[in-house]
């Protein structure tokens, strides 16, 4: 796994929902090396572990990553305080991402809260081949539609209380569309209940299927053990680290 640790300058910065801000982040190195569904950590001043963060965006004629993440503690809060011309400390990239084929005719990239994120880098990949399914609380939460919709993707949304888009939980249009056929592959990020719910979905049908776990993580490269996980592989149980072995993995392989 190659990465990088360095200082590196905001480019852009806005706040895209309540607690939700989007940094786009010049890093040539990493951009070049970078792919979808990895993860970049970030050191907060003041704070000693670092905090992984999605990769939402890579764009490598400019050279820059767009990361898109949610205030959910005082490390959270530390970085969102930077601003446009700040450097931030980026170890990157990190982890296992998404397998990409380009031979696919239709994929489903579902994304549930700030699990979404992840999920655009493949919208922008398979364009007009993907439907994109995204899932919040409400109608106040809900980030990023827009940027699907510019990639060709078919959007589905949805929310917990019907404020926005379909009342319910993202795994309604998934049996749906599975049911119709003609899904090459699913890959997904969110909640553990709505990953198992779409394993289930996908195995039920007999849909390739890639989730993207969300864990605690402290070192980032597999040293510390404490983002271990339990999954399968060749019909033996072994506890895998979520940031090196992962965070995206086969969801056949993940025992829930």
């Amino acid at each position: 796994m190659k990465y990088t640790q360095g200082r590196y300058i905001i480019t852009e910065k806005s706040a895209i929902a309540r607690e939700v801000y989007s940094f786009t982040v010049s890093c040539p190195e990493v951009a070049a090396a970078a792919c979808p569904g990895q993860f970049v950590h970030i050191r907060a001043n003041g704070f000693t572990l670092r905090r992984p963060i999605s990769i939402c965006g890579i764009d490598r004629e400019k050279g820059t990553l767009r990361i898109v993440f949610e205030i959910r503690g005082e490390g959270t809060a530390e970085i969102a305080r930077l601003n446009k011309g700040d450097l931030i400390d980026m170890l990157a990239p990190l982890g296992h991402g998404f397998t990409v084929d380009n031979s696919f005719g239709k994929v489903v990239l579902v994304g549930g809260g700030i699990g979404t994120p992840p999920m655009l880098p493949l919208a922008k990949i398979y364009g007009e081949k993907a439907v994109a399914i995204s899932g919040f609380r409400n109608a106040s939460a809900v980030i990023l539609q827009e940027d699907f919709r510019r990639t060709g993707a078919e959007t589905i949304l949805c929310t917990d209380d019907g404020s926005a888009g379909i009342h319910g939980f993202v795994t309604q249009p998934l049996k749906e569309l599975a049911e119709k056929g003609g899904i090459d592959a699913v890959y997904a990020c969110g909640p553990m209940p709505m990953l198992r719910g779409i394993a289930e979905i996908c195995r039920e049908n007999e849909i390739y299927c890639e989730i993207s776990l969300e864990e605690r993580m402290a070192c980032g490269i597999g040293a510390c053990l404490g983002c271990a996980c339990r999954t399968v592989r060749n019909d033996e149980e072994y506890f895998a680290h979520v940031c090196k072995d992962g965070p995206v993995f086969k969801a056949e392989e993940v025992l829930w």
